[in-house]
């Protein structure tokens, strides 16, 4: 039988702290979101390489209240849904998570991943990263420290879903081997073994994770005597920062762990894609201690699970929405949580409107945008637009967006009476116009052409070759320089720049095409 090898990673793009469960043969992932609406993706697979997404879990603002958190962090990059895990039991989905927005831990569950999912039930514990255990009747929960004084660690107690309430008291079970940040925890019952997989070294290059286990759920645990079980510090990978491990058994018996890591654009050794979901597989020892890829590292390129049976296939290398459905598809997002009114499917059909506000992209508020993930080094979108501004200030177009303080746009609006496009670019208190021409009336088709160094943005009407109007650097809205745990998003998006506009914006598409793919080979 011919051997199938996948590419890494599974899930391109924005998509970090996966966290999955089975089934039957039918496999379930979640990814963190942050200041996104709606919250935390939810994936399909039946061979642990192709993944569908079937929806969201927190689709209501009663689910998802999202704001800037300016205790924590002032930024989408850094609010929100953090690390949540997904678990199955007894005929239900379990969601469990931290919204750092207003810092509290909270459960929701459905009948079916694809939702709907029930309202939060906010739980009597304190940290971040939250994960469940079901275990003979009993439900333990396992986070982190809640940075009120406790020392550092891993922490664990008994559970009421229910109410949300403790049934036993909070433990410090494991601090780990030393790294720093202990976080991330998945705790496992393997027959008469509970082993615990945590995240150590921060979320950077330093990532790493690391085995403990005991014949108790609350130790002591003993160390594996071969941590970390995977890391890529100090390693020459494309693949680097991995870690932030979730493990699961195939319904073959073979297991598999999914965790993130970044791809740095080669030339910078920055990363501007966000933190990615992995996949490599997991052997054991003799003594029983899990081996994560090939001795605790992964490839672009490995050996897909025997029951995948088909090619990899990319399901984002090519995708053009048209904006004909009765909602947004699940690829949209929009920044914390979007204003009623500010966009529409139906004021014209087969257009999607977007109704500017006061606030803009620079602003800590739900400005008016919808867009999706760069999942590609090198591609190439595209929109038409029609939108003929009535007043000075008011703008629309497309963006390149890290944060609030890292972003390039193009964009149309009224300047002195006269209809202009306009490339501007916003890197940390750095605000600029790089050029700007008079538009004549119409439609106008804006673009953006990217490869791993940059952007080139561009615009095209029937009158007119298409016009490059400008470039950004990829580097300056990458992780390390913009900050933040998030990835780009390109976006349509409209504003007033201080007051509402009076004339909406009208896409009739958006489309997204990858230069390059990844595919499956035999």
């Amino acid at each position: 039988m011919a051997v199938i090898h996948f590419s890494n990673p599974i899930l391109s793009g924005f998509h970090p702290d996966p966290s999955i469960c089975r089934v039957g043969s039918d496999y379930y992932l979640a990814n963190s979101s942050f200041g996104y609406f709606p919250g935390v993706p939810i994936f399909h697979s039946q061979d642990l390489v192709n993944w569908t997404q079937i929806g969201h879990c927190l689709t209501r603002e009663s689910q998802l209240p999202l704001k800037a958190n300016h205790q924590l962090a002032n930024s989408v990059s850094f609010a929100g849904i953090y690390a949540p895990t997904i678990r199955y039991h007894d005929g239900r989905f379990y969601l469990i998570t931290t919204n750092v927005s207003s810092f509290r831990n909270f459960v929701v569950w459905a009948e079916n991943a694809e939702g709907p999912w029930s309202e939060p039930v906010d739980l009597e514990w304190g940290g971040i990263d939250p994960s469940l255990l079901f275990d003979e009747g009993k439900v333990y929960i396992t986070g982190t420290s809640d940075f009120g004084g406790e020392p550092e660690g891993i922490y664990q107690a008994e559970i009421d879903l229910g109410t949300g309430k403790l049934v036993t008291e909070r433990r410090l079970i494991w601090k780990g081997t030393g790294g720093r940040f202990p976080e991330g925890p998945h705790l496992y019952r393997i027959q008469d073994k509970y082993y615990l997989v945590i995240a150590e070294g921060g979320t950077e290059y330093g990532h790493m994770v690391t085995v403990a286990r005991s014949s108790s759920p609350y130790g002591p645990f003993e160390s594996c005597p071969h941590n970390p079980v995977l890391t890529h510090r100090s390693h020459p990978s494309p693949i680097q920062a991995t870690g932030h491990a979730d493990w699961v058994q195939a319904h073959d018996g073979s297991w598999w762990v999914v965790f993130l890591g970044i791809r740095p654009a080669a030339r910078r050794n920055l990363h501007h894609l966000g933190r990615e979901t992995f996949l490599a597989p997991i052997h054991w020892s003799e003594e029983g201690w899990p081996i994560f890829g090939i001795n605790g590292r992964v490839e672009l390129e490995m050996e897909a699970p025997v029951f995948c049976l088909e090619p990899q296939k990319d399901d984002v290398s090519s995708r053009r929405d048209d904006f004909d459905s009765e909602a947004l598809s699940h690829s949209w997002n929009s920044l914390w949580n979007p204003r009623e009114g500010t966009r529409s499917l139906q004021a014209r059909a087969g257009w999607l409107a977007l109704y500017g506000t006061e606030a803009t992209l620079d602003d800590l508020e739900a400005p008016t945008f919808v867009g999706r993930r760069q999942q590609h080094f090198e591609c190439r979108i595209s929109a038409l637009m029609e939108f003929d501004p009535s007043e000075e200030g008011e703008e629309a177009g497309l963006t390149a967006f890290m944060n609030e303080s890292a972003h390039y746009e193009i964009a149309v609006t009224r300047k002195n009476g006269v209809r202009t496009i306009f490339f501007r670019r916003r890197i940390g208190s750095l605000w600029k116009v790089e050029r700007e021409e008079e538009l004549p009336a119409g439609a106008v088709v804006l673009g953006i052409a990217a490869d791993a160094d940059g952007y080139q943005f561009t615009y095209a009407n029937p009158e007119r070759e298409e016009v490059a109007l400008g470039k950004g650097e990829s580097a300056y809205l990458s992780s390390e320089i913009a900050g933040g745990f998030t990835g780009i998003y390109i976006g349509m998006y409209a504003t007033g720049n201080g007051k509402p506009c009076r004339t909406p914006a009208f896409f009739d598409y958006f489309d997204y095409q990858s230069l390059i793919s990844g595919t499956c080979k035999r």
